[in-house]
């Protein structure tokens, strides 16, 4: 099949076996808004619980034009809480990584971007969200962008 494996470093969250990779500097942000995210119950914004894949780094398989997200076992089902630290969380092994989000200042993002922004990850274009990571609303903001996702016609690039 030609896999091939990168290690990334960033957050990875997951909607229904559907993933986000939560990418930033260290300490901007990215364990936090996982947490809050994890924290949220199911509404009908969203298709179910959010679980935690990774957290710090990740694994990323290339399977045709598909990715896959993995924690190392080192790591799988830990957390970074900032003043609390490492923390056990619930979490799925995998799940296939349909989002990039990158971590951004206010007002560096778009109201309405058009284009929608892609970013490339391991040959692959996935769509870009860019969100403010303390916003009150960016868990929620970036669970409905997940869920989203998954009711736009996929491409077969």
């Amino acid at each position: 099949m030609g896999d091939a494996a990168e290690t990334h470093h960033g957050t990875v969250i997951a909607l229904a076996g559907n993933a986000v990779l939560i990418r930033g500097v260290s300490g901007s942000g990215k364990s936090d808004l996982a947490l809050r995210c994890l924290a949220l119950a199911p509404t009908a914004l969203t298709t179910g619980p959010a679980m935690l894949v990774a957290d710090d780094y990740v694994t990323v398989t290339r399977t045709g034009d598909r990715l896959v997200a993995e924690a190392p076992a080192t790591i799988r089902g830990k957390l970074e809480v900032r003043g609390i630290g490492i923390v056990t969380v619930p979490c799925q092994e995998r799940a296939e990584l349909v989002l990039i989000a990158d971590l951004a200042a206010p007002e560096q993002i778009e109201r309405l971007p058009d284009p929608a922004p892609t970013a490339e990850l391991g040959g692959v274009k996935l769509p870009l969200l860019h969100i403010a990571p303390f916003e009150a609303s960016a868990p929620i903001k970036l669970l409905v962008a997940l869920a989203e996702r998954f009711k736009r016609p996929q491409s077969s690039n």
